[in-house]
């Protein structure tokens, strides 16, 4: 894991975005059911760099020097009074189960806690998403609620788990 960022969206990942995004597999636990354009996702990209206060989000790209994507990370609904957001994690296929999740998670919360002051973070994880129950509890997210039968997919209406994690202060956290 050595090696491993957290950078800006780039103009240059503009496929990798699009094929993600455009992922309908992926759908169901963005709350989605239409692609994005490449437009659109080229004005997203431009976007990036509003600051997080303005935008109340913004996605950063998990990549190695090489800038060797290996998913995206984003804060959503960044409440700067009550010093909170909502985390959306993906990896590329290709490297899940490898610990990018665990690190992309750590870089995240050192990042929230550093630049924006936050004080906690929350995850929406689909309650059938294994892989991602197993790491938010892995990275000491408490489960604080099921909201049941919260979004409807695949015919049917699924449960939804409330992840949160109190970013400890006291402790200092080097990268």
């Amino acid at each position: 894991m050595e090696g491993i960022k957290l950078r800006a969206l780039e103009p240059e990942d503009i496929d990798v975005l699009y094929s993600i995004e455009n992922n309908k597999e992926l759908w169901k636990y963005s709350n989605r059911n239409e692609p994005y354009s490449k437009y659109t996702l080229k004005k997203y990209i431009e976007i990036q760099n509003q600051e997080i206060s303005e935008s109340k989000q913004k996605r950063f790209v998990l990549s190695n020097n090489d800038k060797i994507v290996f998913g995206f990370i984003d804060l959503f609904d960044f409440e700067t009074f009550h010093r909170r957001a909502g985390i959306g994690l993906v990896i590329l296929s290709n490297y899940r189960n490898k610990g990018f999740g665990s690190k992309g998670l750590e870089l995240i919360e050192y990042h929230s806690k550093l630049y924006y002051n936050l004080h906690l973070l929350y995850a929406n994880v689909a309650y059938e998403n294994k892989e991602s129950n197993l790491l938010f509890k892995k990275m000491k997210y408490d489960l604080v609620g099921v909201k049941k039968k919260w979004n409807y997919y695949d015919n049917s209406f699924h449960d939804e788990c409330l992840y949160q994690k109190i970013l400890d202060w006291k402790k200092d956290h080097i990268l």
